[in-house]
């Protein structure tokens, strides 16, 4: 059962999370491709943040974008749209109770999702029933909690761990990232690699100061 986005559906957080996918688009896709004819699941598209790049990256897969929410799945369509997009379907669709057959996909894909739910366990296992056998998953979560600062400053980390915090208790982890290996094992997966991805934000880097999440990656 998923619970109420922490962030909300609203035009800042739109916004927000359009940033975020900018900023960090060759960190999460520089080795996120999948071959001609593929089909492809992404599971919580929100907005369309990462679907843009994953469409571009893999032009000749087919790709299926699924979320459970209709507000946020008419802007993903919308952007989509804009950029020209035409190799991605949306559909709106709950990642625990998908209409899809057993097997039906060769890859999947998930980003910033797992943080949200309150069983993350259950929702990877709810996945692993729609790919195909031998085919891949891939994860990528946040860990608001290993974010560091210099100078040092009580304000950031105060804000930090208030995001922590409200995810806690809509029922999420914001330091998910730190866990999926265990998670991923518990679910049934085999041969699962998780690569750290850091994201080092200074004043030489303009555009990552502008876009910056605050957190290392899990992949």
């Amino acid at each position: 059962m998923q619970k109420p986005y922490v962030h909300g559906y609203n035009e800042r957080e739109t916004t927000r999370l359009q940033d975020q996918a900018a900023t960090l688009v060759e960190l999460l896709h520089a080795d996120t491709t999948y071959p001609a004819g593929s089909r492809v699941l992404e599971a919580g598209c929100g907005v369309g943040a990462q679907t843009i790049a994953l469409s571009q990256h893999s032009p000749e897969a087919l790709i299926t974008s699924v979320d459970v929410s209709a507000v946020s799945l008419a802007e993903a369509v919308r952007r989509a749209t804009a950029a020209g997009v035409s190799n991605v379907q949306f559909e709106q669709a709950d990642i625990f109770a998908l209409p899809y057959a057993p097997g039906s996909f060769d890859h999947i894909f998930v980003c910033f999702v797992l943080e949200h739910l309150p069983q993350p366990v259950e929702a990877l296992q709810a996945l692993r029933k729609h790919l195909r056998p031998g085919g891949t998953i891939t994860v990528i979560e946040g860990d608001h909690g290993s974010a560091y600062f210099y100078p040092e400053s009580e304000a950031a980390h105060t804000a930090i761990q208030g995001l922590v915090a409200l995810q806690q208790q809509a029922g999420g982890n914001a330091m998910i990232g730190r866990a999926l290996y265990p998670l991923l094992s518990d679910a049934g997966y085999h041969a699962v690699c998780v690569s750290p991805r850091m994201v080092y934000v200074d004043a030489s880097r303009p555009a990552l100061v502008e876009g910056s999440p605050g957190a290392p990656l899990q992949r």
